[in-house]
């Protein structure tokens, strides 16, 4: 094993960002076609599509033998992921998509459905449909002649496939008869389609998250595949949505619990530590955590994570307290910089927009933050500048990426109160948002707040509808019993 390994392998970050300077680790392997020794490059690092990947290069100088393998580096996400993107012209087919080797491909249309992958690959639409037809196509004259019904059928979906791929090149006012949907989903959650319309959302793509099923889990190793359900552990029911409602009052007690500890520790003035992984180079870190009562209005937590082997800094905000009966819409208009200096607390479950800035950010989007509104400006611009895959490096169409500068340079420009004025709207289902009243307790005539009832999907998304407030012991003894 060569020097460049060890030393590799005692740095603390294992992926790097990608640079001129970086350098492979080189491994001696056994050709597998002459079973002499050859040379495996490694080289552990981030780009902007994969986040963080594994690039193998295997040569050997005895038969000549070549391979190059891609594979995510990405731990496996909470939940898995599935995008649906319908393609109806040319820009569509144009899309890249990241696949990891977990997920499988599926048009809905034609009735197919691509199992998943060797390898990892980083492609378009189009290159997905012509990599299917090649595959497809290499046994059809052998299938012609040993089972010419199966050959048939291949020859039927063929044409759709062929046919896919003549899109106009142009959106009309008549979809086209060829028009289909993409379906891409994958367990881990590591696989990506491109948003042509970044940061807005994409009218033609369409993402939801969800639970794994036992037999995905499984295959990932997360499960003990030769354990029956009742030697299954309490974290392993958990992990496929079993057991939810039996251990409802055991979380709801480690919740109070939590809540306790950290109200004692910020009445003492104190902040709780406790140990973590930093979510961007996986190393073991410290994570704080300490209550804070926000005048007119309650109580909330707020985390902060700072990781001394890369670099990386976070922080979040938990609200506390009950749910409540409404929803909440918070309108305000900001007129001057004064405006930009109150306080605002976005929880994780509110969205928000600035229609001025062309800015309307999903629920979710950074997480739960308290800042001031300038604060939440720059957040919000230093993520996007960062985190929006397929708009970096040379892959990037110029015109989209010329259009994302532009606006990044407004929503500079309105943090550094060059702009107004600004009309911020947060919209939080949960009513746990909330911006500065300035002329509290009076009324502020610049802000508006709406409450209105929730929708059942709202209520489904928030895991509300299944949720039992009443005699929920008797629900647990039935379900266990």
């Amino acid at each position: 094993m060569s020097n460049e390994l060890t030393k590799d392998t005692t740095d603390s970050q294992l992926f790097h960002d990608l640079d001129a300077e970086a350098s492979a680790t080189e491994i001696e392997s056994l050709c597998m076609q002459c079973h002499k020794n050859g040379t495996t490059r490694l080289l552990l690092t981030r780009i902007p599509h994969f986040k963080s990947v594994i690039l193998m290069a295997f040569e050997c100088t005895h038969c000549g033998l070549k391979n190059n393998e891609v594979q995510s580096g990405e731990s496996i996400q909470e939940y898995g992921l599935v995008h649906q993107l319908r393609c109806t012209s040319k820009t569509d087919l144009n899309r890249q998509i990241v696949r990891n080797n977990t997920a499988s491909i599926s048009i809905p249309e034609f009735e197919f459905t691509a199992p998943p992958a060797t390898n990892s690959s980083l492609t378009t639409a189009e290159g997905l449909i012509t990599r299917f037809i090649e595959d497809l196509a290499a046994d059809q004259d052998q299938r012609k002649e040993a089972v010419p019904e199966v050959y048939q059928a291949i020859e039927v979906l063929l044409e759709k496939l062929r046919n896919a791929l003549l899109l106009p090149e142009e959106d009309g006012e008549t979809e086209s008869p060829h028009a289909f949907i993409m379906v891409v989903d994958d367990p881990t959650g590591n696989s990506y389609v491109e948003n042509l319309c970044a940061p807005k959302p994409d009218p033609k793509l369409a993402i939801r998250q969800f639970r794994r099923t036992r037999e995905q889990m499984i295959q990932m190793g997360l499960l003990n595949a030769e354990a029956d359900d009742s030697q299954w552990s309490e974290r392993e029911k958990e992990l496929i949505g079993q057991g939810r409602r039996t251990n409802l009052r055991k979380e709801m007690e480690s919740a109070k619990k939590v809540m306790q500890a950290v109200r004692e520790a910020s009445e003492a003035n104190e902040i709780m530590t406790f140990p973590a992984n930093c979510s961007s180079c996986n190393m073991p870190g410290d994570t704080r955590m300490q209550m804070v009562d926000i005048p007119h209005f309650q109580e909330v937590i707020i985390m902060s994570t700072t990781c001394e082997h890369c670099g990386f800094k976070s922080n979040e905000v938990k609200c506390g307290g009950a749910i409540s009966d409404k929803a909440k819409r918070i309108t305000l208009i900001i007129e001057d910089k004064d405006d930009l200096s109150r306080d605002i607390l976005k929880s994780e479950t509110s969205a928000f927009k600035i229609p001025e800035l062309d800015l309307d950010m999903y629920a979710g989007t950074l997480g739960g933050r308290f800042t001031t509104i300038e604060g939440l400006l720059r957040q919000v611009h230093d993520e996007l500048d960062r985190r929006i895959p397929f708009l970096e490096g040379d892959s990037a169409v110029a015109e989209r990426r010329q259009r994302f500068l532009q606006f990044l340079s407004r929503l500079e420009e309105a943090a550094d109160g060059k702009r107004f004025p600004l009309t911020l709207t947060l919209d939080d289902p949960m009513a746990h948002s909330y911006i500065q009243n300035i002329y509290a307790p009076d009324p502020d005539p610049n802000m508006t707040i709406e409450e209105y009832e929730r929708t059942f999907e709202e209520n489904e998304d928030l895991g509300l509808n299944d949720m039992i407030v009443e005699n929920y012991d008797q629900s647990a003894n039935t379900e266990t019993a």
